[in-house]
């Protein structure tokens, strides 16, 4: 399985664990949402989008999205939102998946109030129509939580970033917009997460998409010692699963 496609899965299976009641979802309010950001995208030239986590779909993207880049509607007509999605530059993609998926977590801890007040603040690259890499800045919080106080929608609104340092990669921040202050994401994590030697070897065949009987066999260790691995790898890293765990390794540079 090519790197796409486990970062692609790792975010799918993540939000699969949202699970909503469409009675506690107000989906008359997003045609509302709608009419005023496509005016906000008109007005301020930046890329509007709205993602629904219930349908695992965006809702919504303005139409002068691609404009920032340089392209035109017909560009993206068929692909829709996937068009942007796959000119992320390579590198990018998988930090801000990684990202995102922590942010998720952090936010699974807030409360309603908390979830509401703060934005998660991403710079990172995307191909342009001069197939010229140029750095944009994002901006996500949510639009709505359920009744359960689970988050719903999540806007982002897209700009070109003022910093065009072609060598720069992601940079992802955490504002409370209530309070003014500003968390850091980008902080190495490597010291606290070390893992031991069989660990990584098992996670590096993990990786390779051996399954744990045949870890066991290449290993000559018991099918019992490989999950017992798996398991205290999955609690290192707070994974949910091996493909994540996989992702979240590579992310701190314990596989190299």
């Amino acid at each position: 399985m090519s790197e796409h496609n486990i970062i692609q899965e790792v975010f799918f299976k993540f939000l699969m664990q949202y699970k909503y009641d469409e009675k506690d979802l107000d989906y008359s309010s997003i045609p509302k949402y709608i009419s005023t950001f496509q005016i906000l995208s008109d007005i301020g030239n930046s890329g509007i989008s709205v993602f629904d986590i219930n349908k695992k779909e965006m809702a919504f993207y303005s139409a002068n999205y691609g404009k920032l880049l340089g392209y035109v509607p017909s560009d993206y007509a068929e692909t829709s939102f996937q068009f942007f999605d796959d000119k992320i530059h390579p590198d990018d993609k998988p930090k801000l998946v990684l990202n995102g998926i922590s942010i998720l977590k952090m936010f699974n801890q807030f409360s309603s109030d908390e979830k509401l007040n703060h934005k998660l603040i991403n710079e990172y690259r995307m191909l342009n129509a001069q197939q010229k890499y140029i750095r944009l800045i994002e901006q996500h919080q949510i639009l709505a939580l359920d009744k359960k106080g689970q988050v719903w929608l999540l806007l982002g609104i897209v700009d070109i970033s003022p910093n065009q340092e072609e060598n720069d990669h992601v940079k992802s921040q955490l504002l409370n917009f209530r309070t003014g202050s500003f968390i850091p994401f980008e902080v190495s994590q490597k010291a606290d997460l070390e893992l031991t030697k069989r660990e990584i070897e098992i996670l590096k065949l993990v990786k390779e998409g051996l399954l744990s009987k045949e870890i066991s066999d290449k290993l000559s260790i018991s099918v019992h010692t490989v999950n017992t691995h798996r398991q205290r790898f999955l609690e290192k890293l707070g994974a949910n699963n091996s493909m994540e765990a996989v992702m979240f390794a590579s992310k701190f540079g314990l596989l190299d």
